[in-house]
This record gives structure tokens, sequence and C-alpha cells, in this order.
């Protein structure tokens, strides 16, 4: 089962600093401000192997240690997108807006960063899907996602009917705008505004989640993430594509099978000290705890 694990910091069993991969988003205005100031201070603990600010790098090079992303959700998905099926050790340095999973900003990445270096490090391993599109028996691409798979639809608008199987058997017929199957990372993003639940980042599930179901009792499922789902499409338009983390693999025609299952590579994410996960949605989702200002409590210590 994948869950917390202990980096064996090989760096620090040789003696040598950790081999280290920056990416960095480069339309992020915040980037340009601190690439400058951070670079060096990375460079004085670890070995930086490339600084990618093209999200180009092949991560082909299995001798590397670590990645630390600068930027935000969205170049943490690309990262993940890029190290595909060879996944390291990731540390988020949060630039962005939201920041889910780039959790810490520059001021405390620049505290943190020794410590990390020095190892061992707790890690923890999270599901991704690897999503393929089958024309009868030949597979027509594949890819690996962080967040969701989804089902799409254009110009002109039609309702989508979807057959789904899970493991080789027939489950239901969604009719409805689209279909999500969300991993616990992306449980927070596009399967929230769906209304899907928020699953716990570490567990080992995929939730799947209609959009606008043409049958209200058509809800949200969470299922164990070692199935293997299948779709096949029963109507669509034109324009019906199937999208991976936010980009499209493939348009779909009726000829089409959509299997997605847990890829065989786990992301993962350095366990930084003071992360939990609760504060997380608690400040970036705005939680209140009360539906007046005067009645909210007061937080307890943490």
């Amino acid at each position: 089962m994948r869950g917390r694990g202990v980096v064996k910091a090989a760096w620090v069993e040789q003696k040598r600093p950790p081999r280290v991969v920056v990416v960095a988003a480069p339309d992020k205005p915040h980037v340009h401000e601190w690439l400058p100031r951070l670079l060096p201070m990375i460079e004085k603990h670890a070995e930086i192997v490339h600084v990618d600010l093209t999200f180009s790098y092949p991560f082909t090079d299995t001798q590397n240690d670590l990645v630390v992303v600068l930027g935000g959700d969205g170049s943490i998905l690309q990262a993940a997108r890029q190290m595909r099926y060879n996944q390291i050790p990731v540390v988020g340095v949060n630039l962005g807006r939201l920041g889910f999973l780039a959790d810490i900003g520059p001021e405390q990445f620049e505290r943190i960063w020794p410590l990390v270096v020095t190892g061992p490090c707790e890690y923890t391993e999270h599901v991704m899907l690897e999503c393929s599109v089958y024309r009868g028996e030949q597979r027509r691409c594949c890819q690996i996602g962080l967040n969701e798979v989804a089902l799409r639809t254009g110009s002109p608008y039609t309702m989508l009917q979807v057959d789904m199987f899970v493991d080789e058997t027939w489950a239901t017929t969604y009719s409805c705008d689209g279909l999500i199957l969300s991993t616990p990372i992306g449980s927070t993003a596009h399967n929230l505004s769906a209304g899907g639940p928020i699953l716990h980042r570490n567990l080992q599930a995929v939730v799947i989640s209609p959009i606008s179901p043409h049958t209200l009792t058509m809800r949200p499922v969470v299922d164990t993430a070692d199935r293997v789902f299948e779709l096949r499409l029963r109507r669509a338009a034109a324009t019906t594509a199937v999208v991976v983390d936010g980009r499209e693999l493939a348009e779909l025609t009726m000829e089409d099978r959509v299997r997605i299952e847990k890829a065989p590579a786990a992301f993962k994410m350095i366990n930084l000290t003071g992360y939990n996960e609760y504060r997380t949605l608690r400040e970036k989702l705005g939680w209140s705890g009360a539906p007046r200002p005067e009645l909210a409590p007061s937080p307890p210590a943490e």
C-alpha cells in the first residue's frame, strides 16, 4: 500500500549534496522576483542539475534526488506530467494564488530547505491515474495525471451518454454534461466545483462525479483506486474529448474506449514540518465554522 515513507537519502550516505532539478513557471510574475534569490540558497546546500523555465526537462536521469517547483499548483501538475513514470520527491514553493500542493511560501522555504537536504526526508506517495484511449484493440494514446481525467464536450454542447464499466462489469449509464474521475489530490479541483466530495489526499481512492447529471439520483461515488474504469460513449457531440489535468488528450468518437486505472507510478510529495491537511482546507477554502463573524469561535492553539 502506498502511503508515508522515508526517502533513503543517498546523498547523505554518500556524503554528497543532493542532485536537484528546479522547475519554475515562467508566466508567474513572482517567479522572476524570487528565482534569483532562491537559486543561490538552493545551490548552497545542493547540486542544481538543471533549471527548467520552459517545462521541457525530460527527467530521464534516474540519479536525480529532488525536484523544487517554484510557482503554484499548476506548476506542480506540469512537473508531475513531465516526470511521467520516473517520479521523484517534490518540494513545492507557492508563488501563485491558492496553493493546495505548493503550500509553503518562499520565506518559509528559505528556513526549511537546509533541513530537507540533511535528510532523511519523510514523503507521502499519492495516487496518479493512467488514462488510455483505445480504438478496437489499438491504443491511440496514453497519459498519466495527478488531478483528474474528465470527459467534456464543446459546441454544440450536446448532453453526453456514457456507459461506465468497472472491472469489466457494466455499472451505469450517465446522462450528463461531463464526467470526472478524480484522485484525492484532485478532489479539491474540478471535482469540488462539480459537487463532489473532498477526499483526504493520502487515500487510495477515486471519486466519480457527473457534471450536471440528467437524473438527480446520480450522485458522486467514491471507490478504491485499484479498480479499472472503462468509459464508452453512447451519445456525444463531435467535440467530445478526454481531458487529463486540464489538457486535452484526444477527441473521442463512438468507436473509442477510455480506460482509466491507477498509474504504476505515484506522485511523491515531501512532508514538511507543520503541515496539516485540515488547516490547509480551512485557510484555502475559507472555512469560517460559523454563519456570522460574531459567532465564530477563536481558533484553538495548535
